[in-house]
């Protein structure tokens, strides 16, 4: 019923967007709509507002980004599969939910492919990040931007020291079958939920925990729920800021230069304030009594080593786990 209900949903969604076009010409105004899942008050949310006003800026006024989030637009994929039939501009996902569209991002869900955040910033912003930002343009989605989403670590409602900690438990991941594979090496139950419905889930006992970055634990509330975050660090998956080749391609060449400088200078700005949501959400979740926990993360690694023996059958995907390596 709910799985009716959710179809019939974005059924209505996409044709209120194909009447109601994602980049709309007010006179000389164009105006490129925007939607994502995150809350209002993520740094990611704040870094495309400082986008879109310096898009504004640079255009004088002739380009504008609407945004919508909360969902208010549909689920992640849902804002993936809108941006492909072109009925929606732009939107910000995980690259974890890219992989069901191109596989070259399961990568990102592989357990420990970065040694550190400095590592993973030069990938993203290298040669291996242009390359990646392209990857999607054969499904009709291309890449504009990066935006650092931290590490992810598990949170539960019971501590979680090492790996067999999580066995039997039930745990939130996203719809990526390489985030399914790993909770199930380390004995974990995966279980794809959406975001926002991920609240009612925990607190339901649907699941027994999830696993995301600390600033979406606590804006999320979820730490009203789970009393231990354990700082494994599992995985570095940044968020990409995608636009619809529909769109793209409409864009002069002038046009597309603001957009692109305007995503660049929103990248940096989004390291800053991302940084400090990070130790804003470790000094709060403590104060809401969360006990964190910083377990040996060797016994981690060495459980979800096999995953990375499959990736590696694949020599296109071979090729690139071992030139992020060498970075």
């Amino acid at each position: 019923m709910i799985k009716k209900r959710s179809s019939i949903q974005y059924t209505v969604l996409a044709l209120f967007f194909m009447l109601f076009s994602s980049c709309q010409e007010a006179g000389k105004v164009k105006v490129i709509k925007l939607g994502h899942g995150l809350d209002a008050s993520h740094p990611v949310h704040e870094a495309m507002t400082f986008m879109a006003k310096r898009l504004a800026e640079k255009s004088d006024g002739s380009m504008q980004i609407k945004i919508y989030p909360s969902q208010q637009l549909g689920t992640e994929r849902e804002c993936l599969e809108l941006l492909q039939i072109g009925s929606l501009g732009m939107t910000k996902v995980s690259v974890g939910v890219l992989e069901n569209f191109v596989p070259d991002f399961k990568l990102f869900g592989l357990p420990f492919l970065f040694r550190d955040k400095a590592h993973s910033h030069k990938v993203m912003d290298g040669e291996i990040g242009k390359q990646l930002l392209n990857a999607s343009v054969g499904v009709r989605l291309k890449g504009v931007a990066f935006y650092d989403a931290g590490s992810r670590s598990f949170y539960t409602k019971k501590p979680v020291r090492k790996p067999e900690d999580l066995r039997g438990l039930k745990l939130r991941v996203m719809e990526s079958q390489t985030a399914i594979d790993m909770v199930k090496s380390l004995g974990g139950s995966p279980t794809p939920i959406s975001w926002g419905e991920l609240y009612t889930a925990l607190q339901q006992g649907i699941v027994d925990g999830a696993e995301n970055n600390l600033p979406s634990f606590y804006l999320s509330h979820h730490y009203e729920v789970c009393k231990y975050y354990i700082v494994d660090e599992h995985t570095t998956l940044p968020d990409m800021l995608l636009i619809s080749t529909t769109i793209w391609n409409s864009l002069s060449d002038q046009e597309k230069k603001w957009l692109e400088e305007a995503a660049m200078e929103s990248v940096v700005y989004e390291r800053k304030i991302w940084e400090e949501a990070e130790n804003h959400a470790l000094e709060e979740i403590k104060k809401a009594g969360v006990e964190v926990i910083y377990p040996d993360k060797e016994p981690f690694r060495e459980k979800v080593s096999v995953m990375y023996e499959a990736f590696k059958k694949d020599k296109h995907l071979k090729e690139i786990i071992e030139a992020i390596q060498a970075e």
